[in-house]
């Protein structure tokens, strides 16, 4: 096989057409194999192997900048920079699904947001410049999703501004971020791709011109990079140029001759260059082809022969989300829904389906989704913005300045809250109820079953003079954990054993973390402490009933799957204080560093956030209180 030669970019130099075509047969068939078998986003690297065959052909990596918006379309990247093994691919201790520092100094970006990487090249460009490294070139990938996001539009404004500083922009244009790609830029390149005659015309010429002796192929070269003129006279003028960025395109995206013949036209151009390139999500496996939803974006363990999934998963928490939006549409007309780019994995597909003028898609533009969302509720809708706990990062200045200041009724529903495990450091959605925390009149809701979660939505969407916020985890929806009685708002999880005038722990429980809670206080029950675990349903604002519940017990326990850094026990805790409760409380959740991929069973393993360690370290506090910490050692916990 060719692909076990490939040890490095350079390796890709010798090879023939012929072979490199053969290469990139060989890439499609190792993805589906091995993606099979462990999951992860196969249909967008489908589509970027002759393109990055090219863009690895034409610049030298690492002294050259190769840079992937993203990141989830860079398995063709790791395997072309010697990573080959993708056997434990997302798995602890395997590769990354995203490029990664420590895996290849190949690799650059590994924050995986979308829209941020031409904010990335425009940095690195200007150190070249400042520095003198002038044979050192960048050439940034983006898809045509992101480029819906506003910061890539900051740093296009940016870039040309600079008309003698190098920069390759590579639009990777397939039509799709996850979904069919919408909006006034999406329906602009889909002029660009539809109007062919240009391109017909030099494909036409081409075999003509090449057979010319001598004058052929540097004419053929001159006419295909003279888009100002020719290009108007025969396609719409590019919006690109507009901006003063020099065009080049569309190229086909699966041509790799065509396309290092427009990359070295743009590395050797003494300006920014765009380069638009035409691929297609999911090429060369049918099954992804034939998925309209979002072409295999992101798949599970499948059958390779047919791209059906191996097992089939029980309800999911996104699903349970997605049935009751359709019945809250059918039940009030002002309800309305925005995405950003993610109809399908945020569960707002059947909603759309159901209630089409009732769903916008604002594309990977999340700061915009909020204000948007603002601006439907000062007219009158009550909007859901379901989105990505992770991604709601990136609009926390709207969430607070324009939804919370001027008190809109937004409610956002925040999917893959917590530790998401897989995808690594920044899809663990971990910061949501830390940053949400300065909020003020924001109320947030962690469901801990599916009835929760149906209920507080219920509730969520009645609030019309302030944000509100459900959030809930990755993956499949446990079983019902029943109350068992009510105190203010919270709801009673488990009572002690036997009865006690003052029971030693205050365990309280957020959202999915239920069940572990109750574990912990089983493990508590066999050491001979008595525990109450509560559920406070809305972790913000704080009940007013806890501080006097937390009076009549010896200890206060938090466990929360979110930052410790200003989570939940943070503001528990200053809640104690306000009321004067002098509690020794202990909050339990992430650490305050960036967390490794694996599963979410391995993470929270590896953090200490588990019923066995958590209870352990719980009776170690009862024992000091004890007067027993330095007498005896702590009880032990099997």
């Amino acid at each position: 096989m060719l692909l076990t030669r490939i040890k490095g970019p350079r390796d890709l130099d010798r090879l023939s057409q012929e072979e490199l075509d053969q290469l990139a047969a060989e890439i499609r068939s190792f993805l589906v194999d091995a993606v099979s078998k462990t999951g992860g986003h196969l249909g967008p690297n489908l589509g970027v192997v002759e393109l990055t065959i090219a863009l690895h052909r034409v610049f030298d990596s690492p002294k050259d900048k190769v840079l992937f918006d993203t990141g989830h379309q860079a398995y063709v990247h790791k395997l072309l920079t010697g990573r080959q093994d993708f056997g434990g691919l997302r798995t602890k201790g395997g590769l990354s699904g995203y490029p990664s520092r420590a895996e290849s100094e190949h690799d650059v970006i590994e924050n995986s947001h979308a829209s941020t990487v031409l904010g990335w090249a425009d940095g690195i460009a200007k150190a070249n410049e400042v520095l003198g490294k002038e044979n050192h070139h960048v050439a940034a990938v983006i898809g045509d999703g992101a480029l819906t996001g506003g910061m890539a539009w900051e740093a296009l404004n940016n870039i040309a501004a600079a008309k003698e500083r190098p920069l390759v922009i590579v639009v990777n244009d397939n039509e799709r971020s996850y979904g069919p790609t919408i909006g006034g830029l999406a329906n602009h390149l889909a002029t660009l791709r539809t109007t062919d005659g240009y391109e017909r015309f030099l494909a036409r010429g081409k075999d003509l011109l090449e057979r010319t002796p001598v004058v052929g192929k540097p004419l053929y070269e001159t006419l295909h990079g003279a888009k100002k003129g020719l290009k108007d006279f025969i396609a719409p003028q590019g919006m690109f140029e507009d901006l003063g960025l020099k065009y080049i395109g569309p190229i086909d995206g699966h041509d790799i001759e065509a396309l290092e013949s427009a990359l070295q036209r743009a590395k050797r151009f003494s300006g920014p260059v765009i380069v638009h390139c035409l691929t297609q999500k999911g090429r060369g496996y049918e099954p992804a082809v034939q998925d309209e939803a979002d072409r295999f974006h992101a798949v599970g363990v499948i059958h390779p022969d047919t791209g059906l999934p191996v097992s089939t998963d029980a309800a999911s928490w996104t699903s349970v989300f997605a049935d009751e939006m359709v019945k809250l549409g059918k039940e009030r007309k002002d309800i309305v829904a925005i995405t950003a780019a993610m109809l399908q994995p945020v569960g707002l597909k059947k909603f759309a389906d159901a209630f089409p003028d009732r769903i916008f898609d604002v594309g990977i533009a999340e700061q915009h989704g909020a204000t948007s969302a603002a601006g439907l509720a000062t007219g009158g809708a009550h909007p859901v913005f379901a989105v990505y706990a992770t991604f709601l990062n990136r609009a926390f200045d709207q969430v607070l300045m324009d939804v919370a200041l001027h008190k809109c009724g937004v409610t956002f529903v925040l999917d893959r809250a917590g530790v998401t495990g897989t995808d690594g450091a920044s899809h663990n959605g971990m910061w949501d109820m830390s940053i949400l925390q300065v909020v003020p009149g924001l109320r947030l809701a962690a469901p801990r079953d599916a009835e929760q979660l149906r209920a507080q939505l219920n509730e969520a969407v009645l609030v019309k003079d302030a944000p509100t916020v459900v959030r809930f985890s990755k993956g499949v929806v446990g079983p019902a954990v029943p109350a068992v009685g009510r105190i203010g708002g919270m709801d009673v999880l488990r009572r002690p054993a036997d009865e006690v005038t003052r029971p030693d722990v205050l365990l309280v429980s957020v959202g999915a973390l239920a069940p572990m809670c109750l574990e912990i206080a089983d493990l508590l029950d066999k050491q001979g402490i008595s525990t109450t675990v509560v559920d406070p349903r809305w972790v913000k604002p704080v009940d007013e009933a806890l501080a006097p519940l937390a009076d009549r017990h010896r200890v206060v326990v938090t466990v929360e799957d979110n930052s410790r850094a200003g989570g939940v026990g943070s503001a528990v805790a200053q809640a104690l204080r306000d009321a004067g409760v002098d509690v020794p409380l202990r909050d339990f959740g992430i650490p305050q560093r960036f967390l490794d991929h694996a599963t979410r069973k391995e993470v929270m393993a590896e953090i200490g956030l588990t019923a066995p360690d958590i209870a352990r370290q719980v009776t170690g506090l009862v024992a000091k209180l004890d007067g027993r910490y330095d007498s005896e050692p702590a009880a032990t916990v099997d």
